[in-house]
């Protein structure tokens, strides 16, 4: 079958689109980082990172993807045989600790359901149980990408508070930042995990930590090995980040969406994912009908305004769908990862998108939906109409 034409409609959960604003920022000859001309760009992209993130602390950024920044949160915050408590949220939460345990960190796990979340009552307890205070970090992943959930992190914080228990609060932020509403210093955080890809509108490979005072003074007695990632020698370089070669072009690319984010206003990023979360919502909700696809999610106060996760009828397959909607329609969607291979479809709906792209990305879907002979409700589409023009 041949390529369909016009552009692809992208609705993944990250990488996600890049404005053309940005491909142009950073479509410039090469540069070295030492040149005096960067040092103004760095700069600005630094601190701008630094206001969406909403912490007046400290930043380390690395040539690496979000595992990169999960592995230096975890090495410049710890020592070997130190216990941490992961929220299980998804795939991705179990992904943190399972490099936790590489290593060599005693990983207890919050289970919980992936379609509902984790109870905060029982992390209150866990923690307040803990009177040694063994555990050295509770591990959370704001928005999992793999389940379309979002986790409350001033609840999680309140918990943490009410149990007097004096973890390091370290949270996963990829597919939330410059999505939902964040507050590092606020939310009383103190280790963020940040992604480039996702939000920030930019294309993979850039990654970053935000970290508190009282997580930088943890990091002056941890011993878990590390070299590339390491906080201390970052702090020492002229510009405070990345042992080895700085990606500039990826910088002029940063400065220019921390300028979109920021002309657009945060709170108005927020209101405008919730807003084409919501749409997305009700477009399944429809299609639920007749023993159709279903949110995966089944706690609406934990409904991620970054990715839908749609889960098939039984005997129907997320990928064959997906396949279709992308050699059909040009419109790229997100698979199920790990346990839910197969059996989920993913619609990100953060990043540089307005409505006409969602429901062209919704259109597609409800077409794909009668060509691979899917039982669903009819009207979907209209539905997301209906709420977007309201």
């Amino acid at each position: 079958m041949p390529k369909p034409r016009g552009r692809q409609f992208f609705a993944n959960p990250g990488p996600t689109n890049i404005p053309d604003s940005v491909l142009r920022a950073m479509d410039r000859p090469s540069i070295d980082f030492n040149d005096a001309e960067f040092v103004p760009v760095y700069d600005a992209a630094f601190a701008g990172v630094k206001r969406v993130l909403q912490t007046a602390q400290h930043l380390f950024m690395y040539n690496a993807s979000g595992h990169g920044a999960w592995e230096a949160s975890l090495t410049n915050l710890l020592s070997p045989g130190d216990t941490i408590l992961v929220v299980e949220s998804g795939y991705f939460s179990d992904e943190w600790a399972a490099m936790g345990r590489c290593h060599g960190l005693e990983v207890r796990m919050l289970t919980a359901d992936w379609r509902r979340g984790a109870d905060i009552g029982e992390l209150r307890r866990q923690l307040a149980a803990d009177t040694d205070h063994v555990i050295k970090a509770v591990c959370v992943v704001h928005n999992e990408t793999a389940t379309g959930m979002m986790l409350p992190l001033p609840a999680i914080r309140a918990a943490m508070d009410e149990a007097s228990h004096p973890a390091l609060f370290l949270v996963d932020t990829i597919s939330s930042l410059g999505s939902l509403e964040f507050r590092m210093d606020a939310w009383g955080i103190d280790c963020v995990v940040g992604g480039s890809q996702k939000g920030l509108m930019l294309p993979t490979g850039m990654s970053f930590t935000g970290v508190s005072d009282k997580a930088l003074a943890a990091h002056a007695t941890a011993r878990l090995p590390r070299f590339y990632f390491d906080w201390t020698m970052m702090a020492n370089r002229p510009q405070k980040s990345f042992i080895g070669t700085i990606p500039v072009n990826i910088f002029y690319g940063l400065r220019e969406s921390i300028r979109l984010l920021e002309e657009e206003g945060l709170d108005a990023v927020v209101a405008r994912h919730a807003r084409l979360a919501e749409a997305t919502r009700r477009a399944v909700r429809v299609w639920a009908g007749n023993d159709g696809p279903t949110l995966f999610c089944l706690s609406p106060d934990r409904y991620s305004d970054s990715v839908t996760a749609v889960l098939m009828p039984d005997g129907f397959s997320g990928d064959a769908l997906r396949r279709t909607v992308r050699d059909r329609f040009n419109v790229s969607l997100g698979g199920g990862l790990g346990a839910l291979g197969g059996k989920i479809f993913r619609i990100g709906h953060l990043g540089d998108l307005n409505e006409p792209m969602l429901l062209g990305a919704l259109a597609a879907v409800e077409m794909a939906l009668r060509i691979e002979g899917v039982p669903h409700g009819r009207g979907g589409l209209e539905a997301a109409m209906a709420y977007l023009a309201a």
